[in-house]
């Protein structure tokens, strides 16, 4: 049994390396193209659209390892059984529930490889991928109100630790591509939201350990500030070289903000969603996209699920290539509804859980369903 283990997943693996690549290869042209046009802006050469076509193939490849495991298995299943070896295994005593085995331990390692992709590989490569077109172009980074970005944050006793004692909101004009924000606005507030000081700065630097070091500062103290000023004056204002605050807000938090949750590691999703909860604000699609995160995969198993029941279809004309058709037409099916469940998620507020989950559970029931439909005939 060892030997026909290795012999089917040195066949499975192949196909599934094999249909990856080609995904890959016509997804980098169709990016390749639509770069094109960025060319000749600021210092943004050809070089740079292969390196930025390059960074984003990882993101690709975590997003069809599940759609390459479905294809690449039902490829390689077919071309067992269209050689008789399939029928040969099946005849010396191996069950479905032996070859389902058999298909789980090598959708293990496919499913590690995604898990490594979607959480280290794929976030790191497209942020590199967005920091250099950036700085090739020679821009920043701003959110696209006109007003800038806007983050809220809590007011604490003794900035990290003890009680709230306010909130504040962060507008900065413009984010540069290594941290540094420009042009910014804070406005505190204190625990029944009266205006308790509004500081304006020029530049704002990350000193770590949760400080930003403002530059050039402007800041108006109202009576009753949570910074304890002289309660005898109602507006108290001055002019500072630098100014220190304490915040939960880091560079990695402002980096979410113009960040595609489907493109964020589940870790950076679980810390901004952490800072959007504590903050009393709106959870839901990063939460979706959390579990999807987590759940995605695990729909390696879905699909070969899907796939072993081709093994047992015997089709008189078409063969190999309406197999393989029908697995690209699941294949898609299963991403659009990924997507229509998480568009539903958010809109009819579901259990985050239950949103990411249950896209893989009907099409695992359907696996389910379709084996038992070859078994029986």
């Amino acid at each position: 049994m060892k030997v026909l283990q290795r012999y089917l997943a040195s066949e499975i693996l192949r196909a599934v390396v094999f249909v990856l690549a080609a995904f890959l290869a016509l997804f980098a042209f169709f990016d390749l193209t639509g770069e094109l046009k960025s060319v000749g802006q600021g210092g943004y050469g050809l070089q740079h659209v292969f390196l930025y076509v390059l960074l984003g193939m990882p993101s690709y490849a975590y997003m069809l390892m599940p759609i390459s495991a479905l294809i690449g298995t039902i490829y390689a299943l077919s071309q067992l059984a269209s050689r008789s070896e399939f029928t040969i295994m099946r005849v010396s005593s191996m069950s479905t529930l032996m070859v389902a085995g058999m298909l789980a331990k090598i959708g293990l390692l496919i499913a590690f490889v995604t898990f490594i992709f979607g959480e280290f590989i794929s976030p790191f490569s497209t942020q590199l991928a967005d920091q250099m077109k950036l700085q090739a172009q020679g821009a920043s980074i701003s959110q696209e109100f006109r007003s800038g970005v806007w983050t809220k944050d809590t007011i604490k006793e003794s900035g990290l630790t003890g009680a709230v004692v306010g909130s504040r909101f962060l507008n900065v004009r413009e984010i540069r591509v290594d941290g540094q924000l420009l042009d910014v606005k804070l406005y505190e507030f204190d625990r029944e939201f009266h205006l308790s000081a509004l500081i304006t700065a020029a530049r704002g630097d990350y000193q770590g350990g949760k400080t930003w070091r403002l530059s050039d500062v402007s800041e108006t103290l109202f009576d009753g500030t949570v910074s304890g000023t002289n309660k005898q004056s109602p507006v108290k204002s001055s002019r500072l070289a630098s100014k220190d605050f304490v915040s939960e807000i880091t560079p990695d938090i402002l980096s979410v903000l113009r960040a595609d949750p489907d493109r964020m590691s589940a870790n950076e999703l679980a810390v901004y969603t952490k800072h959007l909860s504590e903050n009393k604000q709106e959870t839901e699609r990063y939460e979706i996209a959390f579990w999807k995160k987590i759940i995605y995969p695990f729909a390696v198993f879905v699909m070969m699920a899907l796939a072993l029941p081709f093994a047992y279809l015997h089709f008189r004309t078409g063969g190999v290539s309406l197999k393989i058709f029908t697995g690209i037409m699941i294949g898609v099916s299963f991403e659009l509804l990924n997507a229509l469940f998480s568009h539903l998620g958010i809109l009819n507020t579901w259990p985050a859980l239950a949103t990411a989950i249950a896209p893989s559970a009907l099409f695992f029931l359907a696996a389910i369903s379709a084996l038992w439909w070859v078994e029986r005939h």
